[in-house]
């Protein structure tokens, strides 16, 4: 069973930065597109950023010029640079799999909270 670990969340002051990890419990050599997810309260989970082996990457409009989604496929993990951070950011967040037939078990997720 493939675990998730996602790490690097906190409570910043809007336009503050903060890097998100999120480890797999696999090789994700395999899995072409990895994305970041978050929830926030109340709402459902969306998609964030998605990234391919190759390196495309793909952004939500909201997170477009703010976020960077990279990954080490030598570590099995994957990254999110997220700047200038806005309150509207506060969310859990939570990496996976992207484009595909199915998902891993959702990991624990790392709640971003942004201060206004």
């Amino acid at each position: 069973q493939v675990q998730l670990v996602e790490s690097g969340g906190g409570l910043v002051q809007a336009g503050g930065s903060l890097r998100l990890s999120c480890a797999v419990s696999k090789s994700i050599l395999s899995i072409n597109t990895m994305g970041w997810y978050r929830q926030a309260p109340g709402k459902q989970r969306q998609w964030v950023a998605t990234i391919t082996n190759g390196g495309s990457t793909n952004y939500a409009d909201s997170v477009k010029g703010r976020f960077t989604i990279s990954r080490d496929n030598a570590k099995n993990a994957v990254y999110l640079q997220m700047n200038s951070l806005k309150p509207e950011d506060t969310a859990v967040y939570y990496c996976n799999r992207a484009l595909s037939s199915y998902y891993y078990d959702w990991g624990q997720g790392t709640q971003v909270t942004v201060s206004s």
